[in-house]
């Protein structure tokens, strides 16, 4: 350390933390780190001896080297730890200081931190960040919330510190109070949904089409150089090259069928029924993670069903294959056409102010999700911030007819097959349910009011009916 003034304190020394500190290092600014565990702090003086980072072992030195007005990064995990945290360095802190959670905490939690602190006079920031640790070291997409005025403060650092896509820095001011988070949210949403997707297509190409593990990964390769190119196409072609340091058998195929989670998808689901967002592929990714949990009870049903997988012919399979990267597009393009619905829906209840086209931009490079089609996203809401949803956008719906015959052949031979395809067949029935001019829920409003009494509207006339059904 050089003796002067830090200009950002961070407070979490995992790998991201660590690797935050250096990328904001190689950007010309001094910054301290603190944890807790002294075995941390000695890993981040071990792994930046040559970077101008203060690694404190103490929190009021670690305090003591910062500038004012302070400006405090959490990288804790999300839950209660924060509150703790927090409550720790109040005491320590002055008016203006500034507080930003940068973990994965939920938004209802951020607003509640936002109200708590009003009257200290200490401002506090809820800002998702994306990219894991390797995007914490390059350049992660950030997603700051809270007050202008509070942001107009920290951007240079973090403008410096994001993944830059033509240019351009993927961090933006998304919104008021807890926008950062709930943007967040959505994000890890997506990448639920995207991330199934994936999944079933190896499913449909592992036991349908007979692939192996090699012509699999040079499948998601040639995808990932086209149309689908996105960092998930990409690790996922990777994946199926990794063999076993334990025995001489592909990684993929000792890796146990059970999916974990944290929550995330979780959170944007409950939102999204809570505001009345539909997003049925995000909440079928999350439904199938429970569903693999099951593993056990999954066996004995095997047992009772046939559940073979009908092999297609080989003279099938390149057609089939082709038909599978259509589906996946289109099933991808729907997918973030759901999330982005649902932030449009938020933004009016929760009052975030969100900018559409800056959520596109920023998510074009350093975080999970990032893919060549959100450069098509954000072009559609340059032209109009206020579309309610991709599917009416020109270029995307002319995308999503061209390859809607594919899309149905794909997912007709699945479910003939008896192949679990439930992103898929979610992204296409949503499709068919947003384009229909009429729903039969008509009926379903005539069996509320039949056997509750809870009346319904008419077509033909303004209010609301009831009926004494056959009476």
């Amino acid at each position: 350390m050089t003796g002067q003034k830090c200009e950002l304190g961070l407070i979490g020394l995992g790998t991201m933390g660590q690797n935050l500190l250096m990328n904001m290092a190689d950007s010309n600014y001094a910054v301290a780190g603190y944890d807790k565990n002294p075995e941390q702090v000695d890993k981040l003086k071990e792994a930046t001896k040559k970077y101008d980072i203060f690694g404190a072992y103490g929190l009021k030195s670690f305090i003591t080297v910062l500038k004012k007005p302070r400006i405090i990064v959490l990288l804790v995990p999300a839950g209660k730890i924060v509150d703790y945290v927090i409550a720790d360095l109040i005491p320590q802190l002055e008016n203006g200081d500034i507080i930003i959670d940068g973990g994965n905490s939920y938004f209802v939690d951020t607003d509640r931190r936002i109200e708590e602190l009003k009257d200290t006079g200490i401002h506090f920031v809820g800002m998702g960040i994306s990219g894991g640790a390797k995007g914490a070291r390059k350049g992660p997409s950030m997603m700051p919330g809270g007050h202008p005025d509070t942001w107009n403060r920290v951007k240079n650092i973090f403008e410096a510190t994001a993944a830059k896509a033509n240019g351009e820095p993927c961090v933006a001011h998304m919104g008021n109070g807890s926008a950062g988070h709930y943007v967040k949210m959505v994000h890890n949403g997506i990448e639920y949904g995207l991330m199934e997707l994936l999944a079933e297509a190896y499913d449909f190409m592992k036991n349908i089409l007979g692939l192996d593990n090699d012509t699999i990964s040079q499948t998601f390769k040639k995808w990932d150089s086209g149309r689908l190119q996105s960092f998930l196409v990409e690790i996922t072609g990777k994946i199926f090259t990794q063999m076993d340091t334990e025995s001489d058998q592909y990684l993929i195929d000792v890796i146990r069928d059970e999916s974990k989670s944290k929550g995330t998808g979780k959170w944007t689901s409950q939102d999204a029924m809570d505001i009345g967002a539909t997003v049925p592929v995000i909440d079928v990714a999350v439904v199938m993670r429970y569903l693999s949990a099951l593993k056990p009870e999954r066996g004995k049903a095997s047992s009772i069903y046939n559940n073979e997988v009908q092999l297609a012919a080989k003279d099938q399979v390149s057609t089939l294959l082709d038909q599978l990267e259509s589906a996946l597009y289109f099933s991808f393009a729907v997918t973030y056409a759901q999330g982005m619905a649902q932030l449009k829906t938020a933004s009016s209840e929760y009052k975030f102010n969100l900018n559409m086209e800056s959520i596109a931009a920023i998510w074009r490079a350093g975080c999970i999700i990032r893919a060549d089609f959100l450069e098509d996203i954000r072009k559609a809401y340059q032209e109009n911030n206020d579309l309610e949803n991709l599917l009416l956008d020109g270029s995307i719906s002319n995308i999503l007819k061209s390859e809607e015959g594919n899309m149905r052949k794909i997912v007709s031979t699945a479910i003939t097959a008896g192949l679990p395809f439930m992103a898929f067949a979610n992204a296409i029935t949503y499709f068919d349910g947003y384009r229909s001019k009429r729903l039969p829920a008509n009926l379903i409003q005539a069996q509320r009011d039949y056997f509750g009494s809870h009346t319904y509207e008419r077509m033909d006339k303004e209010g609301k009916f009831h009926t004494e059904w056959n009476n």
